[in-house]
């Protein structure tokens, strides 16, 4: 384990613990090679810190450590190793957990000490002069090893509430005796920013210590707490990546350096590595296999996403007017929402977007802006089916429906036999480059049937639908009527293996609009293929 660089000078700290305190998030379940592919993305993204874990805590931590010593050499970061301060009454040189944290290999320890009064008597069940010998004792062990040492405060707000004098005194203790940096945590999220602003203020006057922040987001403020640290002198900051972290969450990684960067203009990535920030997100958020949020800022797919058409009509003079910063900044992209809010900019905008010139055709957009009202009126929805919008432009655009097969019928079989087995059949009739075809096809159920069953029909006329796998597949009965008579929603998203596209069908039964989301998803799927239309 070695790093080359170090990404910016040590005067601020960016500090992940993804793989530490965000790994305690419910639903996330980190294998070691999870953990050293999470720690190359951060690595990459120009974290100074990854806190890898709690080695001798549990053997995946163990591991990890180790084999990120062979497998991983850092560009920017230095791997930190997660632990406590010595049992009481016992010594640093001696404790078992101490020497995991030196056999570890990790050139830089966080140690979590005690800085709540109550937490001291009643969990360590020790004296407060004992917590703050054990403090000091282990910090030192570890500095005489060579090893640069950090000291979280665990409850720090807390136990500054209850007893400031003792929670300043443990700050105070750890400095002294060579932590280099002294983390105030905010262990149960419950502090609102003025007030985190103020006590920092206070410690940083107080002891004299380099302080950090770590905050957790149980009231939704934790990127606001950290900024409001760093607003008071707090020159570290622990985050972890999409927020991950016990309960709700910790401070999000992502808006809290675009924040650093783009709003206090503090230089604390490498050069270039901001631009990465929205893949590393969703990135990390594939290997920890949870959906990424689509309404994070800076880096959802929502987050420079716009509907309204007043938006739309100033974006069109200015993109500047409706967005905080240039999504590119960030690695992201603007978008335009089409839906029956949309206006004529907006229509533009899109079609832009999509590279389809419309012209000063004025006529042209007026019927678009119409069409995508009427549809949506009967219950499509184009802002979260671009392909399917993509195919009705075009179809104004071109005159006629882009067509690369002709529908006759097509039929989906739902049996349930009588041993409580089932069997989902359809046959498909269609046209395509002036040939009739018939195809019949089993499946997983009677949508999947019929997918299967119009992959047998074309794909030997068209060899590009074999790249195509159906990717998602959501129902939504609409307001409007009651139980089985409702209309259907149906959404479908395809992907080819180098991106994803998604269509809509709409119908008074699930198996209809799922047939017309399925024929618009092969259709642009062979638009993509660059395939010319036949019919």
């Amino acid at each position: 384990m070695t790093t080359k660089a170090t990404a910016t000078d040590d005067s601020f700290h960016v500090f992940d613990t993804t793989l530490r305190d965000g790994a305690q998030r419910e639903g996330i379940n980190l294998t070691v090679a999870d953990k050293l592919t999470i720690a190359r993305h951060l690595d990459t993204f120009g974290v100074g810190y990854i806190e890898g874990g709690w080695p001798g805590a549990n053997p995946r931590d163990t591991e990890f450590f180790a084999r990120a010593q062979q497998e991983i050499t850092f560009e920017n970061a230095q791997l930190v190793a997660f632990g406590a301060t010595r049992r009481a009454g016992g010594s640093a040189a001696d404790d078992p957990q101490v020497k995991a944290l030196l056999k570890s290999g990790a050139p830089v320890i966080t140690l979590v000490a005690k800085a709540h009064d109550r937490h001291v008597e009643l969990a360590l069940r020790t004296t407060l002069e004992e917590n703050l010998e054990m403090v000091r004792d282990t910090v030192s062990h570890l500095r005489e090893q060579g090893r640069r040492v950090f000291v979280d405060c665990e409850h720090f707000f807390d136990g500054y509430r209850a007893n400031a004098a003792y929670a300043k005194s443990v700050v105070r203790t750890a400095y002294e005796a060579g932590a280099e940096v002294v983390i105030l945590c905010d262990t149960n999220g419950g502090m609102l920013p003025a007030q985190v602003q103020a006590v920092v203020s206070t410690v940083v006057a107080d002891t004299g210590a380099r302080l950090g922040i770590h905050a957790q987001d149980d009231t939704g403020c934790a990127v606001a707490n950290t900024l409001a640290a760093v607003d008071a002198g707090a020159t570290h900051v622990q985050c972890t990546a999409n927020g991950y972290g016990e309960r709700v969450g910790n401070a999000n990684l992502f808006p809290v350096v675009a924040a650093l960067e783009l709003k206090y203009g503090m230089k604390v990535l490498p050069d270039g590595a901001l631009a990465e920030m929205t893949r590393i997100s969703h990135a990390i958020a594939e290997v920890v296999n949870l959906t990424p949020s689509t309404h994070q800022p800076y880096v959802g797919v929502s987050a420079f996403a716009h509907k309204a058409g007043l938006h739309a009509s100033a974006i069109k003079v200015d993109p500047d007017l409706y967005q905080h910063i240039d999504p590119e900044l960030v690695g992201n992209t603007m978008r335009m929402l089409v839906s029956d809010m949309a206006g004529r900019a907006s229509i533009e905008l899109k079609g832009k977007e999509l590279g389809i010139d419309l012209g000063d055709d004025r006529a042209l957009v007026g019927r678009v802006v119409e069409r995508v009202k009427e549809r949506e009126l009967q219950g499509y929805t184009y802002e979260a089916a671009d392909a399917s919008f993509e195919l009705l432009l075009r179809g104004e655009v071109e005159g006629r429906a882009r067509r690369y097969f002709r529908t006759e019928s097509w039929r989906a079989i739902a049996e349930n036999r009588p041993d409580g087995t089932h069997a989902n059949e359809a046959t498909v009739k269609l046209w395509a480059k002036g040939e009739r075809i018939v195809a019949t096809a089993e499946g997983n159920g009677p949508v999947n049937a019929l997918d299967r069953a119009l992959r047998v029909a074309l794909e030997r006329i068209y060899p590009q639908l074999a790249k195509l796998e159906l990717v998602d597949y959501k129902v939504r009965i609409l307001e409007g009527r009651t139980g089985t008579e409702s209309t259907t929603r149906v959404l479908i998203t395809t992907g080819d293996g180098t991106g994803d596209w998604a269509t809509v069908g709409v119908a008074e039964n699930v198996i209809a609009a799922s047939w017309q989301a399925l024929e618009d998803a092969y259709t642009y799927g062979l638009l993509r293929a660059g395939v010319e239309p036949t019919d």
